[in-house]
């Protein structure tokens, strides 16, 4: 159909309206499922804002966390959108786009997941730590060469503040895989003290006034004993070592290093008032080819002319 005549080309327009009219005749045959779909997309938008609710108030009564709980808030809002968003194209038969959505967005996840590898692992890790509850803020943890108290957990990293003052953020996947000391969740702490005596001491004396030290001038768990065990000949000295415990109210570091330096100053006030002595090394000095033999008798006889 010609319908007019401009700069001497005649215009048809009888393709579009054409096209026009199977669009009209597609919209006709299809409008139960468009009014269908509709429906769904209702129903949906309803519901996920039901469900958002609720996974919000289950996710919290699971998870103490609220950064985790938040997070799995909204996977699980994303997941009721998508299945709605799938039903819908159903409906309106495009089952051909729900396919290529879903290997597009397979396809998509493998190359993410290959390019943010290590940030993928610590958000997992993070949520792991936040699940099982390892450590929490304020604790005094040692993971990998770092020692410092819990300052914050987060998704990707955690934070700990060492005993120097240092702020110190640690990747979730390597607290996660490492082993991780807490000196804090037990609320009990054990001081080991390492010292040695002279072989011409009394060991039987040497137990008795150590623990007896101990017991009359350190802060410890009156609930455990302290103990003393020899463990070694030394070269100058017998060692032993010394083991208390600290009270549950006293388990920080601070009061750990006190314990420690009390205990120091209580055995060697207990030695020097029972006249015990804690040796220096002692070096033996062999001279000639064999060993034993005398500095005197090494040196040249000086003959008097």
């Amino acid at each position: 159909m010609y319908l007019f005549e401009l700069f001497g080309l005649e215009l048809d327009f009888q393709p579009l309206f054409d096209e026009l009219r199977r669009w009209w005749a597609l919209i006709l045959r299809n409008l139960p499922n468009l009014l269908l779909a509709t429906i769904v997309i209702v129903v949906g938008y309803v519901v996920t804002g039901f469900m958002k609710k609720y996974f919000n108030k289950i996710s919290r009564r699971l998870i103490h966390d609220t950064t985790v709980a938040g997070l799995l808030s909204s996977v699980l809002t994303a997941l009721l959108v998508l299945a709605f968003m799938f039903l819908t194209l159903s409906v309106l038969n495009l089952t051909g786009v729900v396919t290529s959505l879903l290997a597009g967005a397979g396809v998509i996840g493998l190359a993410l997941g290959l390019a943010f590898q290590d940030p993928i692992l610590n958000l997992f890790s993070g949520i792991l730590l936040s699940v099982r509850s390892l450590f929490r803020e304020g604790d005094l943890i040692e993971v990998r060469d770092y020692f410092g108290k819990v300052q914050e957990v987060t998704l990707r990293h955690t934070t700990l503040m060492t005993l120097q003052g240092q702020d110190v953020m640690i990747p979730n996947k390597i607290v996660a895989q490492e082993p991780i000391k807490n000196y804090t969740k037990l609320g009990m702490r054990r001081v080991d003290l390492s010292c040695g005596v002279s072989y011409g001491d009394d060991l039987e004396k040497v137990r008795q006034i150590t623990i007896a030290a101990i017991k009359a001038r350190v802060a410890y768990d009156k609930d455990r004993k302290v103990e003393l065990f020899f463990n070694e000949f030394g070269d100058s000295s017998i060692n032993y070592t010394l083991r208390f415990w600290l009270s549950d109210r006293k388990s920080g570091q601070a009061d750990f290093l006190e314990a420690q330096s009390e205990a120091i100053i209580a055995i060697k006030r207990a030695y020097d008032e029972n006249d015990i002595m804690i040796p220096f090394p002692i070096r033996t000095l062999d001279f000639g080819i064999k060993g034993g033999e005398k500095l005197s008798e090494m040196l040249p006889t000086e003959h008097p002319e």
